[in-house]
């Protein structure tokens, strides 16, 4: 047999071996980790909490056992913790954030290198900016949101280091901050310890344990970032239903990614009853579900693995809304760090008002219409002030210029 077909045939019985380790496994192991995580004794594992601590503790024990390791001082601390700080000014208040998102590293000397992450942070015993829940103090257990995807990425971890994908190296970062604003992810692009430019995609893993046992819908987001993805999943087998869009912006890490102009995959099972509430529980997570998910991430990892670094393409983002719940948007993504006056902008989405007035990342919104913009609240109160087909006038800062623009809505 000549030497290619022998490669192949390895590469095939290897890909086979992975499989019968994921399907035939049972899932103790994420069951293990999805009870800790979402256990009373971690009170919601709020950022910047003990309970938050402790729940990277139990990460960072979770990778060494798999055998999975630090990244030899790439990262800002040998133990896997990658701390970062804000003083965000929220309802007018300066308020002060900080936490750590756990990284592990696996290094194949290769020339690029794929993100997999999953945020580890929950509501603690009820944010009453994001909770849905209204009665008195309760844990939030965060079992599904996001205990499982930080589960499936532990897995991952384990089933990489052991697999033929030796094209890539692997960074597996479990974020904290994220339910705040994306904290944790934006300090890890701002602050990469792999060049951004050596970012070959990122595949980010939020609520992945709750898969319908009748639909088996596995919802998978920002396949337009880049032509290959739809290429790669074409020709997947899974018996997952899978449901795909093409935005790379959407409420949870791979939007720090997508905006750094790196391609983007989000993963997610679907939206429930018990979301941002705390009664979402152990109990409830579907396990073969998630077995199935982590079979199909492998899946897709290995159909690129032999890919050259793959292309970037922005996205036309129209089913992001920035402020759904309001008549008219701006069409922009905040950036939810800004601890200045005013709201600074992340990201301005094509065809919408924002755009057409020639707003751009990095301006910050002084006063829109007769309402002054400080920070989040007055920028909501304001945009609440118009309907569609309105017309007023914007204020912005670009640079230490101010300059008002005509905005349309």
């Amino acid at each position: 047999m000549k030497i290619k077909n022998l490669v192949q045939l390895w590469l095939i019985i290897a890909v086979l071996g992975l499989n019968l380790r994921v399907e035939g496994q049972s899932s103790a192991s994420l069951k293990r980790h999805i009870t800790y995580l979402s256990s009373d004794s971690l009170h919601g594992r709020m950022t910047g909490t003990e309970d938050e601590r402790n729940a990277a503790n139990y990460i960072i024990e979770a990778f060494k056992k798999e055998g999975i390791p630090a990244a030899n001082g790439k990262f800002i601390k040998a133990d896997y913790l990658q701390p970062f700080s804000y003083d965000p000014t929220v309802d007018s208040v300066k308020t002060h954030v900080s936490g750590s998102n756990v990284v592990a590293f696996i290094d194949n000397h290769a020339a690029n290198t794929i993100v997999i992450g999953a945020h580890y942070d929950h509501l603690g015993m009820g944010d009453p900016k994001h909770s849905l829940y209204t009665g008195p103090p309760a844990v939030h257990h965060g079992a599904d949101d996001n205990a499982s995807g930080v589960a499936a990425i532990i897995e991952l971890a384990s089933l990489l280091k052991a697999s033929a994908y030796k094209n890539n190296n692997y960074v597996f970062v479990a974020f904290s901050g994220e339910e705040l604003g994306l904290y944790g992810s934006k300090w890890f692009v701002q602050h990469p310890a792999v060049a951004v430019e050596k970012i070959n995609y990122m595949i980010n893993l939020d609520m992945v344990g709750r898969v319908d046992s009748n639909t088996h819908t596995l919802t998978v987001n920002g396949i337009g970032t880049s032509p290959a993805f739809k290429d790669a999943l074409a020709k997947l087998q899974t018996p997952l239903h899978i449901k795909t869009t093409e935005s790379g912006l959407g409420p949870s890490d791979h939007t720090s990614f997508y905006l750094q102009n790196i391609p983007v995959v989000f993963l997610f099972s679907g939206q429930h009853k018990d979301y941002h509430k705390p009664s979402d529980t152990e109990d409830k997570i579907n396990y073969s579900g998630m077995l199935d998910v982590i079979n199909y991430t492998m899946s897709l990892i290995g159909e690129l693995n032999d890919k050259e670094k793959l292309a970037f393409v922005k996205t036309k983002d129209d089913n992001v809304d920035s402020a759904p719940k309001f008549k008219v948007t701006l069409g922009v993504i905040p950036d939810y760090t800004y601890d200045g006056e005013g709201l600074r902008i992340d990201a301005v989405k094509e065809d919408r008002p924002a755009a057409k007035a020639g707003l751009k990342a990095g301006d910050v919104v002084l006063q829109l219409g007769d309402i002054k913009v400080t920070e989040m609240t007055s920028y909501m109160k304001a945009l609440g002030q118009f309907n569609k087909g309105d017309k007023t006038k914007v204020k912005i800062k670009r640079g230490t210029e101010v300059i008002e623009k005509d905005i349309e809505f």
